[in-house]
């Protein structure tokens, strides 16, 4: 897993090790299998969907398999972005 960081946790002793390092993803042979053989389709990568910590202090991570928005997607998502800035914006100046 890349690009995550995993913060020190308040009850055990603080480590010298760096919690921005690359980890490993442990999964079975199959489900490795099936994961990459998911993400070599077009479009789909792999997105953690929750993290948490185990009782035992371990960091889980529930991964699932997306699909990328499309670009008239990201248009409309762009344009109600823009319009709620300015809506705010405009809200912001009467007070």
């Amino acid at each position: 897993m890349r690009g995550g960081s995993a913060g020190q946790r308040s009850e055990k002793p603080p480590r010298t090790q760096g919690f921005h390092r690359v980890r490993k993803l442990l999964v079975q042979k199959r489900q490795l299998s099936k994961l990459t053989g998911r993400t070599a389709e077009k479009g789909l990568t792999l997105v953690p969907l929750r993290i948490y910590f185990s009782p035992r202090g371990f960091v889980k991570v529930q991964i699932g398999v997306c699909r990328g928005k499309k670009l008239h997607d990201k248009r409309e998502t762009l344009k109600a972005n823009e319009a709620r800035r300015n809506i705010d914006r405009e809200m912001r100046k009467r007070r």
